[in-house]
């Protein structure tokens, strides 16, 4: 069996056992599947947990109790080494869908279909699971369920499609120096950004973008900010902003990064910091650090990144900075 088989066999039977989970009998799916050390890592308000037990209670429990019929709609799905460490990492990234029937975090169930958008890391060790990082965009459920916290966004929010290509589900491992080529684009776009960071630049000059990216880039962000297209209209709809609009950048480092043929990815707990001077989001500024949890999935397209699913905690970056949407929104439903 080649390299990654065996790590994405075990996370595919456990994505098999979960697609037929309930809310009563998914903390037996989680014990058969991940180990008793069990480490997870989720957006605001589920944050970090340790044990399958955890972990069943506070997140996929009250989820399927709400998301009835609940299927995984991948549309990447790679493995790879992290760079970081010897860990053996698989990614799937796609959209959770279901009927929206029970309310969820205060959220008012529609009954109508809905997409959550997510990003699901599973580290695989001794043949379990040990540690999950898993990024869904609850910003884009509140816009579903009609309760959108924010102002408009610079870009377009949407049911994003997969890869162009499509040929992001790598049941078969990529040879490995295809993945070399994709982390080492990777390391100098990520490169590229981290030294206009330390330079203390607000803005950054098409051509660096030019560097590394496709003249037709396509970048998905997370509900809030939206997706662009072209590099002139991602500058102007979201790469300008958050780097005019947000001060004190500093970047934190990855929790893992791999790659698997064309396609890169990685996480951060958390990847970066900053403080808000006004005007990102549509929001004020204010004076508070912050730090930014952050997924990005690549694909490359020869000697460029072609295409880029970014999702942002941004709810916990709100709640540092004084706005619990989550909380606003049961206040103004009237809930406790």
């Amino acid at each position: 069996m080649s390299q990654f088989q065996t790590a994405k066999a075990i996370v595919r039977q456990y994505q098999e056992a979960l697609e037929g989970a309930t809310a009563e009998n998914v903390a037996d799916v989680l014990a058969d599947h991940c180990h008793d050390d069990y480490l997870w890592r989720g957006v605001y308000p589920f944050r970090e947990q340790s044990g399958t037990a955890a972990v069943s209670t506070i997140f996929w429990q009250p989820l399927l109790q709400s998301i009835s019929r609940m299927q995984r709609r991948e549309d990447i799905f790679i493995a790879g080494k992290n760079v970081y460490g010897d860990e053996t990492w698989v990614m799937s990234m796609g959209n959770f869908m279901g009927l929206f029937d029970e309310d969820f975090l205060g959220l008012p169930a529609t009954r109508r279909i809905v997409n959550i958008r997510y990003a699901e890391f599973s580290c695989v060790q001794d043949g379990k699971i040990i540690q999950t990082g898993l990024f869904i965009d609850l910003i884009g459920l509140m816009v579903q369920a009609g309760v959108n916290p924010l102002p408009a966004s610079t870009g377009v929010y949407f049911n994003y499609p997969g890869p162009r290509t499509h040929d992001g589900l790598h049941t078969e491992d990529a040879p490995p120096e295809q993945a070399n080529v994709t982390l080492e684009l990777l390391e100098r776009m990520v490169q590229d950004l981290s030294d206009l960071n330390e330079s203390g630049a607000m803005d950054c000059p098409p051509e660096t973008l030019a560097k590394t990216w496709a003249d037709d880039m396509l970048w998905y962000g997370p509900a809030g900010i939206g997706a662009s297209y072209t590099i002139p209209r991602y500058q102007e709809q979201h790469q300008l902003p958050f780097r005019g609009q947000l001060d004190d950048k500093k970047f934190n480092g990855h929790v893992c990064r791999f790659a698997e043929g064309n396609y890169a990815c990685f996480f951060g707990w958390p990847n970066l910091s900053n403080s808000p001077i006004g005007g990102w989001l549509g929001l004020p500024g204010g004076a508070k650090d912050a730090t930014m949890q952050v997924v990005d999935v690549y694909r490359r397209d020869g000697n460029k990144l072609a295409e880029n699913w970014v999702l942002i905690d941004l709810p916990y970056w709100l709640k540092q900075q004084g706005l619990d949407v989550l909380r606003r929104n049961k206040e103004l439903r009237g809930l406790s």
